[in-house]
């Protein structure tokens, strides 16, 4: 690790002296980074709150200082508005916050290679999201990022969207992607580049303080992008936009409250928050899509079948890439999820499916997944050729299953040897069955009370 990411962790353990999480430590950092950086490339902070009022105060000054400063850019709009937005700060001591404020001081964070800076604030993400409770729905593994980006291989001139953007892993994986890919942009032409860094990339992210740090690693690499707060899956002006190129995972199971999604551009109406993505998914692309979704995706009824048949007749859902047991380790070590690949319009014709689970190791916090799982059928996708653990199912197959796609060959060697699901697969398991049960209680609510009209 470079000088610069021991810094960055020194600062994580001068927080959390503080009695701070991981997450607000993270933000605090976001907030003081940021108005480092504004400082050096002389970025419009007013200037009565800028970087170098902190310098100059120190004691209880500086705690209420920094705290209106918070509030004061939360309100200039632009850039400013999301970073700061909902801003407070979490200090009680001035000494800390003074003497990070001077370790801060003690780098141009602005002619430190983009790369690092990114990779370290990168750092300091993955270990919120592994060590603070129920972040992990905000960040992706990157090496299944990296993974889903080398298949759907971006374009520079392609608009590319991620409608849960969490820490905006995606879009910082395609940036990465198209920057090694145009020699890191010496092949562009001026226009390129701009369009680029300025134009290319978009998401949506329900959670604010969520969309603050993705608004920072976006400006820690060194791109802008137009990010909607709110939820995608609800009526909004996001809706009726059209992407090139969409890599997401969505979060898993109902939408909050049992609340069923209406959409005047949905085929099917349903409180399966992941169904819901697909649906919006599919109504905003115009290309190639890579999605993350839980096994149930494949093979639930009802609203399920429905959905799959429109994706089926409306895109071409050509590849499935079932996911080892343990991929989101240590997030969500127990959940089972696949990644379904597609592209509008379609029909499909065809669908390959590789199987990554099957008499797969179980990925742990010891055995990380690793680029090195994905290699093969990274390979695979983009020569399509039959294997073991690849295979090609026609769609007539797939009517006959009445369109379910959860489809296994192979022979699963744990079968025959007695050994049983782990404890957190079982209780993954259990929630899935407690969230179906939800879905219909809504279903059967919403028969009750608006069934014949009259609810009294």
């Amino acid at each position: 690790m470079t000088d610069v990411v021991q810094k960055l962790w020194g600062f994580c353990n001068t927080l959390r002296d503080e009695g701070m999480n991981y997450g607000q430590y993270v933000e605090q950092l976001t907030y003081l980074l940021f108005l480092k950086m504004a400082d050096e490339k002389v970025l419009p902070i007013p200037k009565n709150y800028n970087w170098q009022t902190l310098l100059k105060l120190s004691g209880t000054d500086l705690l209420e200082h920094y705290q209106e400063c918070l509030k004061k850019l939360a309100k200039e709009g632009g850039i400013l508005s999301d970073i700061f937005a909902g801003a407070l700060s979490q200090f009680r001591e001035p000494i800390n916050l003074k003497k990070l404020i001077g370790m801060i001081n003690e780098e141009r964070w602005s002619a430190i290679d983009v790369d690092i800076k990114g990779a370290a604030y990168e750092g300091l993400l993955q270990k919120y999201a592994s060590e603070q409770k129920g972040a992990g729905q905000y960040f992706t593994p990157r090496e299944l990022i990296r993974a889903i980006v080398r298949c759907i291989d971006p374009k520079v001139g392609e608009t590319i969207h991620d409608p849960a953007l969490g820490t905006a892993g995606f879009l910082i994986g395609a940036f990465e992607h198209l920057y090694k890919k145009t020699d890191y942009g010496a092949d562009l032409t001026r226009e390129q580049s701009n369009f680029l860094k300025k134009k290319t990339f978009s998401g949506n992210e329900l959670v604010l303080e969520t969309k603050r740090l993705a608004m920072m690693n976006i400006y820690l690499h060194g791109i802008d992008a137009d990010v909607y707060y709110g939820d995608s899956i609800s009526e909004g002006p996001h809706v009726g936009k059209k992407y090139k190129v969409i890599m997401t995972n969505p979060p898993f199971g109902i939408k909050s409250g049992g609340v069923t999604a209406v959409r005047s551009d949905f085929n099917v109406t349903t409180s399966n928050k992941q169904l819901n993505f697909i649906q919006h998914i599919m109504s905003a692309l115009e290309g190639r899509a890579g999605v993350v979704v839980p096994d149930n995706v494949l093979f639930d009824s009802g609203a399920g079948i429905a959905i799959r048949k429109i994706l089926l007749e409306d895109c071409n859902l050509h590849t499935i890439l079932r996911l080892p047991i343990g991929t989101f380790t240590p997030y969500s070590p127990g959940v089972k999820a696949d990644v379904i690949f597609f592209e509008k319009p379609g029909p499909t014709k065809a669908v390959w499916m590789y199987d990554l689970r099957t008499n797969i190791d179980k990925i742990t916090k010891k055995d990380k997944v690793s680029e090195e799982h994905f290699k093969e059928f990274v390979s695979l996708y983009k020569n399509r050729k039959e294997t073991e653990r690849f295979k090609k199912f026609p769609i007539d197959e797939i009517k006959k299953r009445e369109y379910n796609l959860d489809i296994f060959w192979l022979k699963d060697k744990n079968l025959d040897s007695g050994i049983y699901e782990e404890p957190e697969v079982i209780l993954e398991q259990i929630k899935e069955s407690e969230e179906k049960i939800l879905e219909q209680i809504d279903k059967i609510m919403g028969v009750i009370v608006n069934g014949n009209g009259n609810n009294k």
